[in-house]
């Protein structure tokens, strides 16, 4: 059973895009420039909405598709930021790779999901279009945030702190008795509406997600 004071969150993204700089930054507003570790780190710390505290456990990823545990890591995770470089295209295909993952793995309306650009600071040598990351966040329904964890904190906090509210939001739903009180047809629009991921969806037809470049 889900525990409503917790939110697991895994950082995924291919090799040198800024998982960790991303995750600290956004924990520490620390900026640090390179990562050597092969490891996965779990980060611990608590946020409160509406005046409910809840613990938080990020586990940022490390060459978990090498070592064969990202299934793992999809099964434990309740919300999931997908993270690629825009100096990077490879890392952009990617991270479209791990959303059709994520969609396969969990249920609309059981996990959240923030495809996160980085390095926008370095616009000199993009590679992806910021049209291109909105677009993938359109297929997927998930948020949509481009950031620089070298150039300001900002960006970063606000991204996780939106991931995070949202995957609250959904903790908080799913415990609603709202089959009797909306009807079943009802709750069925309700939550596809608001969790589905667009699939067979014409582009014109998805609904935007919140989203930022900062």
């Amino acid at each position: 059973m889900t525990n409503l004071n917790r939110i697991r969150v895994v950082v995924m993204g291919g090799a040198r895009v800024g998982k960790s700089a991303v995750t600290v930054r956004y924990l520490t507003k620390r900026y640090i420039g390179e990562y050597s570790s092969s490891t996965d780190f779990l980060y611990r710390h608590c946020v409160t909405f509406d005046s409910v505290t809840t613990e938080v456990e990020i586990l940022d990823t490390s060459k978990c598709a090498a070592m064969g545990c990202l299934d793992e890591h999809l099964r434990w995770g309740e919300a999931f930021v997908v993270v690629y470089s825009v100096c990077d295209a490879l890392s952009f295909h990617d991270a479209r790779d791990l959303l059709e993952k994520v969609a396969a793995a969990k249920l609309p309306g059981y996990c959240t999901t923030l495809l996160l650009g980085n390095k926008r600071d370095l616009d000199h040598s993009r590679q992806v279009a910021v049209d291109a990351g909105q677009e993938l966040s359109l297929q997927f329904g998930c948020q949509f945030y481009e950031v620089s964890a070298a150039e300001h904190w900002a960006g970063s906090s606000l991204a996780f702190q939106s991931l995070l509210r949202e995957a609250r939001s959904l903790q908080l739903l799913r415990t609603l008795p709202i089959r009797r009180k909306l009807g079943v047809n009802s709750v069925s629009k309700v939550l596809g509406n608001i969790f589905s991921k667009a699939a067979g969806k014409r582009p014109q037809d998805r609904k935007k997600r919140p989203s930022l470049s900062i």
